[in-house]
């Protein structure tokens, strides 16, 4: 049986351990026949991808530092070395100073804040500018990730949120932007998941625990849901959607209040 992304190439941005929504992504996307490649920034992180990457027959490994625009230009330069066209990106960059992901939003600081909104909102535009030659002739799809914390306040998220609230905005007008070249532009909002990113965030066990006992599905979404979706939206069955934000949290973004048993 022919999978779903048979033929089809990839970047995976954002792979930190086998534990990342990207890994997640990126063994689905392999399992259904793509072909993926790898960014990473710096060495401690590029020696825990390479076997990663190896353990789906991957060994393009390209570094970049998103805040560098002549590492873009570098990397992108290498990837078309090898690929002449992209059918897919996933972009799963964020960052924030951990010191401002507890505490209160009044005390965040002019310099983290244009950090973050640099580093996980503005990579996503330069990403899309450089891999739409990649893209232009054949259409392709661009996948971010996002919380639910840039619509509703949570606890300790913090600047985060605005980030991820001008990501997902960004997501909207990148693809009414791209769309005429059949570029399809989503993200996807997965709840808590016990990440390396989502541990330095203030309160994060009980923020788990809080959306798992409270959810209609009383789960907390898996890595193997979230790479199902992406796999959905980068392949034909998701030819028509774009602009989305797929909430894949148990259905825990459609509650008022937590369950009864638990008010």
């Amino acid at each position: 049986m022919t999978g779903q992304l048979q033929g089809k190439r990839g970047l995976i941005m954002g792979v930190a351990n086998e534990r990342s929504i990207a890994w997640g992504i990126a063994k689905s996307m392999s399992g259904e026949g793509a072909e993926l490649a790898f960014t990473y920034q710096g060495e401690a992180f590029g020696s825990r991808l390479a076997p990663l990457a190896a353990s789906v027959g991957s060994d393009l490994l390209f570094e970049l530092d998103v805040a560098d625009d002549t590492s873009f230009e570098t990397t992108f330069d290498s990837l078309s070395g090898h690929w002449n066209s992209l059918d897919f990106i996933v972009h799963a960059i964020a960052y924030s100073d951990k010191s401002e992901l507890t505490g209160r939003f009044l005390n965040t600081s002019r310099e983290n804040f244009k950090n973050t909104l640099d580093i996980s909102c503005y990579s996503l535009i330069e990403v899309a500018r450089r891999a739409y030659p990649l893209m232009m002739e054949k259409g392709g799809t661009i996948l971010t990730l996002t919380y639910q914390g840039s619509n509703r306040v949570t606890p300790f998220y913090n600047v985060m949120g605005v980030a991820k609230a001008a990501l997902e905005a960004t997501t909207r007008y990148l693809a009414n932007d791209l769309g005429p070249s059949g570029i399809r532009v989503n993200a996807i909002s997965p709840g808590p998941m016990r990440t390396l990113a989502g541990a330095a965030i203030g309160g994060a066990r009980r923020t788990f625990k809080h959306t798992e006992v409270n959810s209609p599905l009383r789960s907390n979404a898996t890595l193997d849901a979230v790479g199902g979706t992406a796999v959905y939206l980068a392949s034909d069955a998701g030819a028509y959607t774009t602009g989305e934000v797929l909430c894949v949290d148990g259905g825990y973004h459609v509650l008022g209040m937590p369950q009864a048993d638990n008010v």
